[in-house]
């Protein structure tokens, strides 16, 4: 069958981003299907194409994938204004294609939730079968964040969410929290399963040459965060820590921030200003380049806000890049991953907000360098069993091919 897939951030392995729809395609072209791939310009991404826009929109074929790109530029740090207006073009846009397309599926994928309304269109229009996908549950995330406090923004956000869910013959959630919101809306559990985000063994246990950042040494405790620098990850939290350290004198540990977002900027800016020279800041890489950084470093950060909604409701990328690369992950708030971590021995759990607590933890794991390789590889072990990212490929395909049946 032909799948007409809409993910306005997708991006290929040459991105600096996730590659969870890149590898989903691929799986699905592997199992004898065809995927017309729809989406925009993402900051940090990279789609593989590189001729010109013709008409707002250019097309390649990348991998095997049918890449059909707008001319749509987005980035995490551009204001809410601005963001808002990109997620609505693209809507726009691409209900044009789920009306003229030829094509016997579609599948949507958030963020943003505006994602399912050319889904929407095509289940009601045309009849096509219908998959959408929820990496996200909004508005609750924006509205438990105080990101989006506007009655009828939140009420018209609420009215999507409902029409999406109700709308797709089938749906999928990245985490136990993200199935429960999906059936608390009233949709059958029969039509939910769970799909997490999953490990890419392939390239984080490929032979990679092992790097570290200018202003880190060998000897040196090396913990990374790779993501979103924004408002849901909260990065003062390490520089809290780095703080707490600088105080016991430890300077045998180095914090690596790398990535891009709306408060890098203001997160360097305290960190020169309080003289914290034991945070380091690097510009995002690919995942190649990526496994290399993680092959040299000690410890994984997974950072969010002190936010209850996080706790069930994400399944954020950078965990599962981490324990593929059989590096122990240190984690800041409760849910899921903070009980996998703790059942499996994989890392460090720290309560939310407390300097003096992630400082002990990063202490401990530079005071232990051999029960911290034991940790990493048991998170390894953990990556190999429940993540690996072909298994929940092929169970991705069969849950849209028994759509199609």
């Amino acid at each position: 069958m032909k799948i007409l897939y809409f993910h306005q951030h997708f991006s290929t392995p040459k991105g600096a981003v996730g590659i969870r729809s890149y590898e989903m395609a691929r799986r699905l072209i592997a199992r004898g299907h065809q995927v017309s791939m729809v989406c925009g310009s993402y900051g940090g991404g990279q789609t593989g194409l590189e001729g010109p826009f013709v008409g707002g929109k250019r097309k390649g074929t990348v991998d095997g994938i049918e890449i059909i790109e707008f001319d749509l530029a987005y980035s995490n740090s551009d204001g809410l204004f601005t963001r808002t207006l990109s997620f609505l073009k693209f809507a726009f846009r691409s209900i044009g294609l789920a009306l003229t397309e030829r094509y016997d599926l579609v599948f949507a994928t958030t963020t943003p939730l505006t994602a399912g309304i050319p889904g929407i269109f095509a289940r009601w229009s045309r009849n096509k079968p219908f998959v959408f996908e929820v990496r996200d549950l909004w508005p609750e995330l924006p509205k438990a964040m105080g990101v989006i406090r506007n009655p009828l923004i939140l009420s018209a956000m609420s009215l999507l969410e409902w029409a999406s869910y109700r709308s797709a013959h089938r749906v999928i959630g990245l985490s136990p929290g993200i199935v429960d919101g999906i059936a608390h809306r009233g949709v059958s559990r029969d039509r939910i399963t769970m799909i997490p985000n999953g490990c890419d063994l392939d390239i984080f246990n490929a032979p990679a040459e092992p790097w570290r950042p200018a202003g880190v040494e060998k000897d040196q405790l090396m913990a990374v965060f790779a993501g979103t620098h924004g408002v849901a990850n909260k990065l003062d939290s390490v520089l809290d820590a780095a703080k707490e350290l600088k105080l016991r004198q430890r300077d045998d540990i180095r914090l690596v921030l790398i990535g891009q977002g709306k408060l890098k900027p203001a997160l360097q800016q305290r960190a020169a200003r309080e003289g914290l020279d034991n945070v380091i800041f690097h510009d995002p890489v690919n995942k190649a380049k990526l496994s290399g950084l993680m092959a040299s470093a000690d410890l994984g950060l997974q950072l969010l806000a002190n936010v209850p909604a996080f706790y069930y409701g994400t399944s954020p990328n950078k965990f599962f890049d981490y324990i593929a690369s059989a590096l122990p992950v240190l984690n800041n708030y409760p849910g899921w991953l903070a009980e996998m971590i703790t059942k499996e021995d994989c890392g460090f759990v720290v309560p939310p907000e407390s300097p003096s607590l992630f400082a002990d933890a990063l202490i401990q794991a530079a005071d232990a360098r051999e029960e911290l390789k034991a940790k990493g590889l048991r998170g390894r072990e953990l990556a190999v069993r429940e993540f690996d990212r072909r298994k929940l490929a092929d169970r991705f395909v069969d849950w849209l091919e028994g759509v199609a049946r």
